[in-house]
């Protein structure tokens, strides 16, 4: 059904608009990453260029999505009233502030030079808060305008970025153990937000049945097996190991957020639909 008194899943946005969300979100979470968890250097100013790429990539699905794409650049002509006009104002900000760290970091591996990073931080804060309030703005849709829904979509995209964070451990050389905890803090932050957002839809069970699946990937797949493969990984000094079990980890949080994005916005999104409570009737009054 695409149209009735019943609820429907809406086809509005489709695996484009999920692509946004997954890989702008990531994004955003791993430039978040690199500023909490990194240093400096050329290692860590690749880190914050793939996210800003990731941001890119995500950013041209919704372009890719519009009927009208040359208009695009109205999206910036409404940041006082629209979530999706702040998210694009953010990004291009993202952007700006990314090639200036890039362009520091790359040639100054002091600890000074991490200051230049502290704008990424910021705008990637304001990009992906910006998405979750997106999402929440949909007053037509229980599962996006839940009053947990913002906590939900932030949390997960910082749980993504930190888990491409360490899945690139390897590459960087950078990561302590301390950031390991501070990883497994994170997706238990998400976790607390799922469960939040579940509670919040209880008079929707349709919603709630369609999330169950995506539900259960977040809290094995997404949580639990990542703190397992964490808390071994504090544990042992063989750095092989532990470099090797953090990047499993991180790549299991992160394909989990990104599969519970897509169930989202392609299954959970039924419309409330609508009612008629009189029909009116031809020749009589109210």
């Amino acid at each position: 059904m695409s149209y009735g008194p019943a609820p429907w899943v809406q086809r509005s946005w489709d695996v484009r608009a999920v692509v946004n969300f997954a890989a702008g979100g990531a994004g955003g979470g791993l430039a978040l990453a690199a500023c909490a968890f990194g240093g400096a250097g050329p290692r860590t100013a690749a880190m914050y260029a793939i996210a800003m790429a990731l941001v890119g990539i995500g950013l041209a699905a919704v372009w890719a999505e519009i009927g009208r794409p040359w208009r695009a650049l109205n999206v910036f002509l409404n940041p006082r009233t629209s979530w999706m006009s702040r998210e694009a104002i953010a990004a291009g900000g993202l952007g700006l502030a990314t090639l200036a760290a890039v362009a520091v970091l790359a040639n100054d591996s002091s600890l000074a030079a991490r200051w230049a990073a502290l704008p990424v931080a910021l705008f990637a804060a304001l990009f992906v808060y910006c998405q979750g309030r997106i999402l929440a703005a949909a007053r037509g849709i229980p599962a996006w305008r839940s009053p947990a829904t913002v906590a939900l979509i932030v949390t997960t995209s910082l749980a993504e970025g930190a888990g491409l964070w360490w899945l690139a451990a390897a590459f960087h050389a950078q990561g302590t153990r301390t950031g390991l905890v501070l990883f497994g803090l994170l997706l238990m932050a998400r976790m607390a937000a799922w469960l939040a957002w579940r509670r919040s839809l209880a008079g929707w069970p349709r919603v709630v049945e369609a999330m169950a699946p995506a539900g259960r990937v977040l809290t094995l797949a997404g949580t639990l097996a990542p703190l397992a493969l964490i808390a071994i990984a504090a544990s042992i000094s063989t750095e092989g190991w532990v470099l090797g079990l953090a990047a499993t980890a991180g790549a299991s949080a992160t394909l989990a957020g990104v599969w519970f994005k897509a169930a989202l916005i392609l299954r959970g999104a039924y419309n409330q639909g609508f009612a008629v409570p009189k029909m009116p009737v031809r020749g009589v009054r109210d």
